[in-house]
């Protein structure tokens, strides 16, 4: 299941926008420093209209969507790296994943403390980014000293310890590993590292309810940075999601369009981070389920096969492919059939988005 970790300063709505994210969650979010220690952790549904449609035609008895997990930690510091609030013990339940989400405040409210004693995102932007590079700097550093025992004796550890030096150095001069241009052969080198700074980022400025629709110059400040980055960024109000939570449909409908938004920031994060990742969905339909299935973009069928089942990659010999508007159009997939609009691709078809499948395979 694809992980992110929701990072940030103390006090910038991390929590209060987990337990938004995640159903039930029960996550602390109180008005000061360290109110959460130990990481929280849920899963989400991600958002798939295609899903219901799907259903409704197929009849089926239940959906399944796909599904991110996401990790609140406790809020770092300036010193973080350096075990500052506990941060070396709180970076290292992120390492595991996927993305992060930095949540940033872009918010004023003098009854909920800033640790720096104002809003700056571009300052806390900074604080938080520098004390990724910091963790990493110090996994990168370990690494090397292991490598030098080795490289006397094995040609791959000089040539690790090579890379591992150009990385440090440009940590050192404040740079992300994502901003260095890396080979993908240099990248697979450095992922048992789980380095922090080379995980795609998010940045989901925290802004008031009046701001929800509009934004104002702090989230713009967010969105200029971001840029040079080359990381997303989504805007979202935690206390609306928050409120949200408590409203029926028709009410949550009613209060975001008397915020002049159609929807809750929420909704536009967690795709956001689905997609960031490069990732796609292919869909399967009929009485008993319709689900979203997750692949990585450049699959090939009997890979995405595979995701269901390994024995159906194994014994793999078509798939029954059509798209999902053609589907749609349709009204059934045996109108489709009979349209001859049910497509028989075989090992080397790029499973594209959307796409409903159905896998013939020998057992």
């Amino acid at each position: 299941m694809l992980k992110a970790g929701i990072v940030g300063l103390p006090n910038v709505g991390k929590s209060t926008l987990f337990n938004a994210l995640v159903e039930n969650a029960k996550a602390d979010a109180q008005n000061y420093p360290f109110c959460t220690i130990e990481p929280n952790r849920g899963v989400v549904n991600v958002p798939d209209e295609r899903l219901a449609v799907l259903a409704q035609l197929s009849r089926s008895r239940q959906i399944v969507p796909a599904q991110i997990e996401f990790v609140d930690i406790a809020g770092l510091v300036e010193g973080a790296s350096r075990g500052e609030g506990r941060g070396n013990q709180f970076l290292s339940h992120i390492r595991q994943v996927d993305a992060i989400v930095q949540v940033v405040r872009c918010f004023d409210d003098p009854d909920i403390i800033h640790v720096s004693g104002s809003v700056d995102p571009g300052r806390d932007m900074e604080v938080i980014n520098l004390e990724l590079a910091l963790a990493d700097l110090e996994q990168v550093e370990r690494r090397q000293d292991k490598q030098k025992k080795l490289a006397r004796t094995q040609k791959s550890a000089q040539e690790e310890i090579e890379l591992l030096a150009q990385v440090a150095a440009e940590l050192n001069q404040g740079r992300l590993v994502r901003q260095m241009g890396l080979t993908e052969e240099q990248q697979a080198i450095l992922r048992p590292l789980d380095l922090l700074t080379a995980k795609p980022m998010i940045y989901a400025t925290n802004v008031s309810e009046t701001d929800l629709a509009t934004g104002n110059p702090w989230t713009s400040q967010v969105e200029t940075l971001a840029h040079t980055e080359q990381a997303q960024v989504v805007r979202v109000s935690a206390q609306v999601e928050a409120e949200l939570t408590e409203l029926s449909p028709q009410e949550r409908a009613d209060y975001l369009a008397s915020l002049g938004v159609s929807s809750g920031g929420l909704r536009a994060l967690i795709r956001a981070t689905y997609e960031l990742l490069g990732l796609r969905t292919f869909l399967t339909t009929g009485e008993t389920e319709t689900r979203a299935w997750t692949i990585k973009a450049g699959m090939f069928a009997p890979q995405a096969a595979g995701v269901i089942h390994t024995d159906f990659e194994r014994g793999f010999i078509r798939a029954e492919t059509i798209g999902y508007e053609d589907l749609v159009r349709s009204g059934a997939m045996t109108a489709a059939r009979e349209k001859g609009l049910i497509r028989s691709e075989g090992k080397e078809y790029l499973v594209q988005e959307g796409d409903v499948m159905v896998f013939r395979f020998n057992v």
